[in-house]
Formats: structure tokens, sequence, C-alpha cells
């Protein structure tokens, strides 16, 4: 969850590290810090708080000069956010430096056996574990103290590390967190991410589980944990340098909603040839696809709110029994993979530490796994059967917007593949779902461009304590994701419920003056969810619908109505969610708060 850079070569490093950690700002975190080798020895700077701390702190980098460095963005785990506990963290001679994502779940077994050689601890973390190991291995070799700490820690790891006796080398190890490394002109550098990266190179190498990097200015040998040489190839990333900038906008979680429109067109476009659906990576034949049994979606938060879509749409259309499971329930629930279960993961970033372990979990039981992520060449992509690619682009927002749209559209081409294949849906059904599908980019914008509407009601309820966001079938979907856009970054108490679940319980909680957002996009469930809202109001709710055009009997039991476009029924969450996305940010916004990275939340989510 926290991000990490590292650099050796010509130029100095601080400036580089500083850069690449502000392009992780997104991941979230709570202090900061960079260690650089001057030469004679390894100075370190760190801070609580914003990045903007440790810059001011060492002027930009000038202050600690050196050309190899390691630097940290983090978000504690083991320890308070404090300058004692921020990273980097150094052996007691001060001789090794390490920046560390993930957790060591073995640490306070590791750190009594520390304690009991001598060995005394500054911080609360478990990395500082690491770096006093690597001491206690360290026989002037790095790469086999590397490996011998690795058969000793238990747990996930991305590592950057620099040894004082070794003043022009750099080493990345990872284990279960991600970690990327590239060439750049007259250096070598390390990243958790790719944004950090792209200012430098575009041919990068994904360090897979359990490999070592030895970088130097001008080489750089890959290592098993066996300290055997291995052979890697680099990935060249097409990302546009400014797609990750705002361009203008006040938050990128605002650029981001804008981008929808072109996001969603990019992700099925490929995928639809003429008449027809071509999802060619899918990887499986015709008879592949009527042999499954049942489907399986597993994911966590966002990706978890359109796997539940996924479901509707599927059952709906295709008349395959679907499971939507959390990814982080469904390794301890025992899960049955009977013959026949197709596995889909759903991930933005694909290094989700929960999901990629539902991932192992399925093929250990003998399952096809399918992934639908976001970010090219991620773990999960790698280790899938196969990958579905959103196309989204760079999400920097904590809050995902697009990546949930593309993933959303990813599922309507898999339920229209596996409709047709299995005889579900007829030739004219298949062009008119098309069709609807290439409509929904113009009604996305249509709806941005209403945003004027949503920022004025929003600012009504800026004051908000309590929230509740209720409908039915794919309506009960729409609104947990709505509900989860308006607590993640307002910051304000927001439940989604199923409608009918209101009695069960949950309308003891309405009082007078209570926002209740009602969500009826299901011309079935028309009546039903009417009946649902008339019950919240006439107990003090003021309720805000938002509804499919020409749905005028809702105007005379909610306050206030949000219109969609019309569009085919199983695909209205695309619509639906865009005024909700608004509402959320606009919420935000009159509230004060950091939309952009809220607190105690990370983008990429790698420890469990």
């Amino acid at each position: 969850m926290c991000g990490i850079v590292g650099y050796v070569g010509e130029k100095q490093a601080a400036p580089i590290l500083l850069d690449g950690l502000s392009k992780l700002e997104y991941r979230g975190y709570d202090s900061a810090g960079i260690a650089v080798f001057d030469g004679e020895k390894i100075n370190m700077t760190k801070a609580k708080g914003r990045l903007k701390v440790l810059e001011e702190l060492t002027h930009d980098g000038a202050t600690l000069p050196g050309v190899v460095g390691v630097g940290h963005t983090r978000w504690a785990t083991h320890g308070e956010p404090s300058d004692v506990n921020a990273h980097p963290h150094l052996n007691q001679k001060g001789t090794i430096a390490v920046v560390h994502n993930g957790i060591i779940e073995n640490y306070l077994k590791l750190k009594k056996k520390l304690t009991g050689k001598g060995y005394k601890f500054v911080s609360d973390t478990d990395t500082e574990v690491i770096a006093h190991l690597l001491d206690y291995y360290y026989d002037g070799n790095p790469l086999r103290a590397i490996t011998k700490v690795m058969h000793r820690m238990e747990g996930s790891y991305a590592l950057g590390i620099i040894f004082k006796d070794y003043p022009d080398e750099l080493y990345a190890v990872r284990k279960d967190s991600p970690l990327i490394v590239g060439n750049t002109e007259g250096g070598s550098i390390i990243a958790s991410d790719v944004p950090a990266v792209l200012k430098y190179t575009r041919d990068v190498y994904f360090i897979e589980n359990e490999e070592i990097v030895r970088m130097k200015k001008d080489s750089m040998e890959f290592f098993n944990v066996d300290e055997e040489a291995i052979e890697k190839e680099s990935t060249h990333i097409e990302w546009d340098v400014d797609a990750a900038e705002k361009g203008g906008y006040e938050h990128f979680m605002l650029k981001e909603m804008y981008e929808q429109p072109k996001a969603i067109e990019d992700t099925f476009s490929p995928r639809i040839k003429g008449k027809d659906i071509v999802i060619e990576e899918l990887g499986m034949s015709d008879e592949e696809i009527r042999a499954v049994k049942k489907i399986m979606i597993v994911a966590c938060g966002s990706a978890y709110h359109a796997g539940m879509t996924g479901k509707y749409v599927l059952e709906g259309m295709a008349r395959i029994p679907v499971e939507v499971d959390l990814a982080s329930e469904f390794r301890y629930r025992d899960p049955i993979l009977e013959e026949g279960t197709l596995v889909v993961v759903i991930s933005q970033s694909g290094e989700t530490a929960d999901s990629l372990a539902a991932l192992r979990e399925s093929h250990a039981r003998g399952a096809k796994v399918l992934g639908i992520v976001n970010v090219v060449g991620s773990s999960i992509a790698r280790e899938a059967d196969n990958v579905m690619y959103t196309w989204a682009g760079p999400e920097i927002a904590v809050a995902t917007t697009k990546a949930y749209s593309c993933q959303l559209i990813a599922l309507y081409l898999l339920a229209l593949k596996f409709s047709k294949v299995r005889g579900q849906i007829s030739d004219s059904e298949l062009s008119q779902y098309i069709e609807d599908l290439k409509r929904i980019p113009d009604q996305v914008e249509l709806l941005l461009n209403n945003k004027n509407k949503i920022q004025k009601f929003a600012n009504r309820y800026v004051a908000a304590r309590d929230v509740f966001f209720i409908g039915r079938g794919i309506d009960y979907a729409i609104s947990l994701e709505g509900s989860l856009k308006l607590k993640e970054i307002s910051y304000i108490h927001s439940e989604a419920y199923a409608a009918g679940e209101l009695k069960h319980g949950t309308i003891s909680l309405i009082e007078e003056g209570t926002l209740v957002t009602a969500v009826l996009t299901q011309e079935d469930l028309y009546k039903k969810m009417i009946s649902n809202v008339v019950e919240v109001r006439t107990r003090g709710a003021f309720v805000l619908a938002v509804t499919n055009e020409g749905n005028d009997e809702i105007k005379r039991a909610a306050d206030y109505v949000i219109y969609i476009p019309e569009t085919n029924r199983f695909f209205t969450n695309s619509l639906a969610i865009i005024p909700l996305q608004l509402f959320g940010y606009y919420i935000a916004v009159g509230k004060g708060c950091d939309v952009d990275k809220p607190r105690n939340l990370a983008k990429s989510v790698t420890v469990e």
C-alpha cells in the first residue's frame, strides 16, 4: 500500500527519489523518508506527514548528496505514524538501509531472536527487523545475505536495499508485493508502480515472487532465491505521461470521472467485431463456454460491487449460476470449486493481496481463473489463466471511478459472449445489446455535463451525518457503490441496503431530515421501490431518487429526482452510478476533504 523508489546511477539520487515518491502519493501514506549514500556514510531524513514536509527538510533533496539511495512513503501497520517509524530503516552500524512494503508475519519471533543476539530496536516496525537481519547474515556478500533473510521471513514484502560496502549497487526483492525495475539514462530505478518511473523510462521489468535484482548504473542482473541467475523480458509501457497529470482539473478524481466515456469505449471497442462479441483473450472455445456450470466472481471494494452487478447481468442474461465473494472471505471459507466452475477475479491494480490469494487458492483447487484488471503486467494479470484488460488507463485517485465503470463493461461483454454461445439470446437481440452498449459513452458524457445540478444538491448536505442508499436487484448493487463513494471521500457515515430489508431493522434509523438515496432503474421493481420511498419519507427522510427518464410516478413520492437516459435494463448501473459519483465528490469538496487521498486509505491494497 506504500510507495518505494530507488535509484543508482550518474545523477543525484535524492531529487529523483522525491520526484518518484510524488507520483506514488495516490497510494496513501502517513510519513515519508529517503536515505542516500554520500560516498562516506548513509544519510537519512524522515518525516511524519505529507511529502512536502520531507521536501522542505531536504531542500528538495539538496541536503542529501549522492548517486545511490532509496525512498519510501509509509502507511502505518506496525507502529503509529511518526518520524521514527517512517522508512527507511538502518542496521545499528548505519551501513545497510532498507525500505519495505508489506507485512512480515513472523517479525516478533525474528525480533526476539535478534534482541537475544544484542540487537537494539528504535522503532515499532516490522521493517527494522529486516535491516538487523540483513546485518546478522551479512558476510560481505549482499546477495547471500538477502537470500538467507528471504528464507527466514514469512509474509509479504517488496524491498529496496543499499549497502555502504557496495556504493554502486542497488538491490530489489519481491514477494507478494508489487515492484518494478527499469534502466534509465545513466542509471537504474526501482518503484512500486509505473507512474513513478514514466519520466525516466518506458521499458520496465515486473519482478516476480522471490526474485532479486542487483542493479548498477549500466547493468541489471536477476536472481532467484537460490542465487541462480535468471533471464527476464521487459515490458514497454504505452501510457501517455500526461495521463497521470491533472490536466487542469481540480482533482484527479474529477478528471478521471470525465475520462469515463473514452475509457468505456476503449474497453468495449476492441471486443466488438461487426455484430459479434469477440474476446480473444478469454482463451475459451465455444465448447468450453457451454461447459461452464457456475461462475464465481471474487473481488474487494468497488470491484466487488462491480461483481455484484455482474451476478445480476450474467444470471439474467446468460442463465448461469453466479456467486460473488469478498476475496478476504473466499480463501477462508473452504470454497467448493466443482468441475465446470470459472473463477473471475476483478482488481483495478492487479495487486490486491486478498484477490491474488483467492486466485492462487482457486488454482490450487484446479479451477480456471479469468482476471479482469486494469494494470498491464500486474500479478493477477500474470498469474491468471487468461486476462481481460479494462483499458481504463492510469487511475490516480484512491476512490475509483473510471476503472469501476470499465469493470462493468468487461462484465457486460462477458455476459453477452456467454449468452450468445449458450443460445440464450438471438442474433437480433445481440445486435440490440451492442447498439445499447455503444450509446453508453455519450450517455455518460451527458450525465457528467449535468454536474451543476448535482453540485447544487450536494451543497445542501455537506453537514449530513448519516446517508442511506436503497435499491433492489441491480439497483442494490448500484447503491453499494454509491454509498462507498460517499463514505470513503467525505467521511460521512453511509450505508447501502436492499430496500426489501428496510423493515428488518434499518428503518429504525430513519429520522427527520435523514437523506435517503433511492435507485430505481429496474422497471419491474418500480412499484415496490416507490413503496419503500414512501415508507422512509413518512418517517421524516428527505429522498433523492435516481431513475430512468419517463418514470413520472416517482416525482410524487421523492423530494428530488435525477433522471438517467434510457438504456437496456442490464446496463443501467453504468449510467446511474455517474450522479452518485458526482454527489460524493461534491460533498467531499464542500467539506474540504482531501478528495484524491482520503485518510487511512490506499489505492493498491497489497496487504491483507
